[in-house]
């Protein structure tokens, strides 16, 4: 139980760190507020509504990923590296295509909610 409670607080602690230091961060904790009451009247099915919120968890977890790699990087060295500046590119890449899959599944849920589905 002591393990569960040490790793709640550490994630609690990446969260807040990167809220402060990150502005994607608290963009994307913005959008999750929104997400939530957006989702209850858009979804038309609760599984829906589920999945509404779930794809702006999945962009906070996939740009949290992205930070922590970007951190990384730029803490092994301040001099330009190509091959780090393809890591930090595949990490943005990867925020890309879950934004990608957000206007995917609002879009049915949209679509679905004015019964063009």
């Amino acid at each position: 139980m002591l393990r569960l409670w040490r790793a709640t607080i550490n994630s609690w602690n990446g969260l807040v760190f990167a809220a402060r230091s990150e502005q994607a961060i608290r963009e994307e904790l913005f959008a999750l507020l929104l997400a939530v009451p957006l989702a209850c009247l858009i979804g038309t099915t609760m599984i829906r509504r589920v999945e509404l919120v779930a794809v702006v968890l999945l962009l906070l977890t996939v740009e949290l990923l992205n930070t922590a790699i970007e951190k990384l990087a730029d803490r092994l060295t301040t001099d330009h590296d190509p091959q780090i500046g393809h890591v930090k590119d595949m990490g943005s890449a990867a925020v890309g295509v879950v934004l990608l899959m957000i206007a995917a599944v609002w879009g049915v849920a949209l679509a679905e909610r004015m019964g063009l589905l």
